[in-house]
């Protein structure tokens, strides 16, 4: 049976630094955000300049698998930058929060 008087678990820790004017996350403030940054990068990167160097025998097949590939990356990308930014996603205006 679960204690109501005991702490709620912590929050967790933020990868990314709210943007200080607009809407979303800043840059990586930890190695987390960082690797989450590169692999981001090495997926839509590499699948996408990938596509030069492999022997199209389906092109059409073969672009539509990276598109999706490549859409499924960033939808995760944003998913893990919304819920490890500093303070949320939310309109930011500079100094006032």
């Amino acid at each position: 049976m679960l204690n109501p008087h005991k702490n709620p678990p912590p929050a967790p820790t933020a990868w990314f630094a709210a943007r200080r004017f607009g809407y979303g996350a800043g840059l990586p403030i930890a190695w987390q955000g960082w690797v989450a940054l590169g692999l981001f990068l090495a997926v839509t990167l590499g699948s996408s300049f990938g596509l030069s160097f492999v022997p199209l025998h389906r092109p059409l097949l073969t672009v539509g698998v990276v598109m999706v590939l490549n859409l499924a990356a960033t939808a995760a990308f944003f998913w893990v930058c919304k819920t490890r930014t500093q303070g949320g996603w939310k309109w930011r205006w500079g100094t006032q929060d």
